[in-house]
């Protein structure tokens, strides 16, 4: 196209790297991009996390399921990224054990591998899942991703024991293995954070509205809060999540022949199930698999469903449909039967899978694709797909093919990186809580677990030279104060009330509608004084 002499001098900023999504895929590409000497800017919608990536399973696990697709480089790849990303955010992911209550009545889904496989060679097994397969199926998740850190595999006994004491007499034994917990929307809000602080330019509230080619360039008009500006970048990622189909044809008008396949997945939570902190997997009849979780000390997190999704622009949202049939699958296992009297929250995420054929929702692959396209000239990274648990190893996937077009000052470097406030060993968490409580002895455990668990050696940033509660400022309710309020506005790009109750923290389940509204009122009001400062 010819040069646009008025958009250019509309363009303030120029960069190497524009990045479209502000979930884990964008927020982690931007960290390992800035930490290679890119200029980096990205550009989010809505609030960081603000879909998928605070909507997951909140796991980083194998995929214990996918063995039964074969999928077996996905799961090494996640098994052997477990124990590197603990290591790295001791604070917001720590080990977790899985009881895998065992019965005569478990089954394939049909549409596997290896379902497929026993049908032609065992046929009188008719789909059903032994026992000698499924302690196969742990023994290749135990050995496939060089575990160190955490515990192999057991065999449990659930007759008298805390494990079994929730569950229906009917299941004897159970198999436990080892996952890991992660905190997923403060995982994406810690990446941008670091990605800043290594000179990144994290825009929030920034709806790209178009996308053009300026020869080998790219201009990209933004619209941030009513004001639109033009950036000219050297790349563009497309890291949209769900959206990424329509910013492929719709904004950067390409044609793509890759489309992405959208897979809604819901989760229940309800008042505590049990008193122990190990979780549960759980299988059906139908061959479907879900958890049941601790969660935020006085719940239980249950889910996940597969079911398809039409519309990126329809918002997800766990149906009736749903939340009883994950309460009736709970049902099948625990001994007091799981009712939607007892949820006290949903929440829906939509999974972007890379749609390669596959027949079902539960069968399409987990693994993610990433493809240049420079039919337009300038080139652009498209991300398809794609796990929590391996977004580190997506980003450097992300940094290879980008490395193709820009040069990089630095190779691979994440791995060995602790995100900020994760700079202490894994195993130290109980004794920085203790050291917390010492340094502020006006916390109370509760709260001093909750800051150390969500701010690491932060926490003592956060809370300063405070000699009282009262040092903090106002209590909004549930221990948070204005200063950590602050802290998260100031730091993670914080703007309204629900980017702290229930991406930052999972507060919102605690506080109420006045006390949320008071917050609200106040972090405009502070909102406002941040910007008369800057003035």
């Amino acid at each position: 196209m010819a040069h646009d002499t008025r958009r250019e001098r509309q363009t303030t900023e120029h960069c190497d790297l524009l990045i479209i999504g502000g979930g884990i895929n964008g927020c982690g590409i931007a960290r390992d991009a800035a930490g290679r000497g890119l200029s980096v800017i990205l550009a989010e919608k809505g609030d960081l996390a603000n879909a998928t990536s605070s909507s997951s399973t909140k796991l980083f696990h194998g995929g214990l399921r996918y063995l039964e697709y074969f999928e077996f480089r996905l799961v090494r790849e996640a098994l052997i990224e477990r124990e590197t990303l603990l290591r790295a955010m001791p604070h917001i992911s720590w080990p977790m054990r899985f009881v895998l209550p065992f019965h005569k009545d478990m089954r394939f889904e049909s549409e596997t591998p290896t379902s497929k496989l026993l049908s032609l060679t065992m046929p009188w097994m008719r789909g059903r899942r032994p026992a000698w397969l499924i302690r196969l199926g742990l023994f290749l998740y135990d050995h496939l991703g060089g575990r160190k850190i955490l515990p192999g595999t057991s065999t449990l006994s659930l007759n008298g024991t805390a494990e079994g004491a929730p569950l229906q007499d009917r299941f004897a034994k159970a198999y436990e293995y080892s996952d890991c917990w992660i905190e997923d929307s403060r995982l994406v809000a810690l990446n941008a954070r670091d990605a800043a602080e290594r000179g990144a330019t994290i825009l929030t509230r920034a709806e790209v509205v178009s996308a053009e080619a300026d020869g080998d360039t790219w201009l990209v008009t933004l619209n941030r809060e009513g004001k639109t500006q033009v950036y000219r970048a050297k790349m563009l990622v497309n890291a949209a999540g769900p959206w990424v189909g329509d910013v492929i044809h719709a904004k950067l008008k390409l044609n793509s022949p890759d489309t992405v396949r959208l897979v809604r997945g819901s989760h229940i939570v309800t008042r505590k199930l049990f008193d122990h902190e190990k979780c549960y997997f759980f299988q059906g009849t139908d061959g479907r698999i879900i958890f049941a979780i601790p969660y935020e000390q006085d719940f239980t997190l249950i889910g996940t469903t597969d079911v398809e999704h039409d519309d990126p622009a329809r918002a997800p949202a766990c149906t009736d449909e749903e939340r009883d049939y994950l309460c009736d699958f709970a049902s099948r296992y625990f001994a007091k039967p799981v009712t939607a009297a007892d949820v006290v929250w949903t929440y829906s995420g939509v999974r972007p899978l890379f749609d390669d054929g596959a027949s079902s929702a539960t069968a399409a692959t987990r693994d993610y694709t990433l493809k240049i396209d420079r039919s337009a000239g300038a080139p652009v990274l498209n991300i398809f797909g794609g796990k929590i648990t391996t977004y580190r190893r997506l980003a450097e996937g992300a940094l290879d093919k980008i490395g193709s077009v820009l040069p990089l000052t630095k190779g691979k470097w994440t791995a060995g990186a602790p995100l900020p406030g994760g700079d202490f060993p894994h195993d130290a968490v109980e004794r920085l809580i203790d050291e917390l409580m010492s340094a502020y002895p006006f916390l109370t455990q509760r709260w001093a677990r909750r800051l150390l668990r969500a701010y690491g050696t932060d926490a003592w940033q956060i809370l300063g030279t405070a000699r009282t509660a009262e040092d903090l400022g106002r209590e909004f309710g549930a221990s948070l104060t204005e200063t950590e309020v602050s802290w998260l506005m100031e730091h993670e790009f914080a703007r309204e009330a629900e980017d702290v109750l229930w991406r930052r923290s999972k507060l919102g389940l605690r506080l109420s509608k006045d006390e949320i509204q008071t917050l609200g009122d106040w972090m405009k009001a502070h909102t406002k004084h941040i910007e008369n400062a800057a003035q």
